[in-house]
């Protein structure tokens, strides 16, 4: 192995919740590791809206043994990513934030080679714990690049007095309409199919049937955006195109793994765009490298959470050491 200080046993990429996990799993088999993150500690759910309620209770979100301690049974954004700062001041993990990896190879010596936007690393084991909050899914319309769209959508204060459209009915799309609707604005939600999404909070799906039952927030079901211009959009609807008044859209379309990025690792991608691993090593067809969390699920985003998960980081120590 190279003897050079930036040299690990292990190599995690991504310093969300099952990133540290697997960081933790391996600072406790004494194995040598650094955790390079492109953001913030927890950059996804630091992107997330501020006013965001989790679906899993805070048992379900705990790291390392350590207890999630809230109020209420279904913790908050903010109370997340206070939570796992702590976790990381606790086990005092080797973080590198703000620093973007850019290529992993496996030279002749089986060993791997990191290069990143600030400096190399070499590696005996690569995670790959990257979510898929990072590339959203976009409509392909006309005027999608306008300074007034958004796919990330963080607090409705932004958004009062506003003509808004949101595009999407499953949680983070009902989370928005409502959100902004009580900060004043005119909300029009576009759906693409007939009803909300099955996913919707069940806390959350009569707030937001009785708001459109009402007419407090409008609703175009079986409709989608297909052109959207400075003070307006376009709508085909089952009735027609409708034109209608508009100073933002919330594109509320959903996200996916970098998958360019997983090839580029040399990660197998079949037409399904699930990933290559063994689910009872976690290992890719390349030797050595991981996935670890909901980048596992491809484009199936409904299927992995911190929750279910978690048990990631102990599959692939165990199989490290193994």
């Amino acid at each position: 192995m190279p003897e050079n200080q930036n040299h690990y046993d292990v190599l995690i990429i991504g310093a969300g919740p099952i990133g540290m996990a697997c960081a933790i799993e391996a600072q406790k088999a004494n194995l040598s590791y650094v955790i390079i993150e492109k953001g913030a500690l927890v950059n996804s759910l630091f992107n997330y809206p501020v006013f965001m309620t989790f679906f899993s209770t805070s048992q379900k979100l705990e790291i390392g043994g350590v207890p999630f301690v809230t109020i209420s049974p279904k913790p908050n954004r903010n109370e997340a990513v206070e939570y796992y700062r702590r976790v990381a001041e606790k086990f005092d993990l080797n973080i590198n934030l703000f620093e973007r990896v850019q290529q992993v190879v496996k030279n002749d010596e089986g060993v791997f080679e990191i290069n990143t936007s600030k400096t190399n690393y070499t590696a005996g084991n690569v995670i790959v714990a990257t979510g898929f909050y990072d590339v959203p899914l976009l409509m392909n319309v006309p005027g999608e690049d306008l300074p007034k769209v958004t796919h990330y959508y963080k607090d409705p204060h932004l958004y009062a007095f506003q003509n808004v459209v949101v595009v999407g009915a499953n949680n983070s799309g009902v989370d928005a309409a409502l959100e902004t609707y009580r900060k004043g604005a005119n909300v029009t939600m576009v759906v693409r199919s007939g009803e909300l999404g099955p996913h919707v909070k069940y806390w959350v799906r009569p707030d937001i049937q009785n708001r459109i039952k009402e007419g407090e927030v409008k609703a175009l079901f079986n409709s989608e955006l297909v052109e959207i211009r400075e003070g307006e959009v376009d709508i085909k609807t089952p009735d027609g195109v409708k034109t209608i008044p508009n100073d933002f859209v919330i594109a509320m379309t959903g996200y996916q793994p970098d998958f360019s990025m997983l090839r580029k690792f040399g990660i197998d991608l079949p037409e399904t765009l699930c990933p290559v691993y063994n689910e009872e090593t976690m290992e890719t067809n390349v030797k050595g490298l991981y996935l670890a969390g909901v980048v596992c699920g491809g484009l199936d985003t409904h299927k992995l959470f911190i929750e279910n998960s978690r048990v990631h980081a102990e599959i692939i120590v165990k199989n490290i050491l193994g």
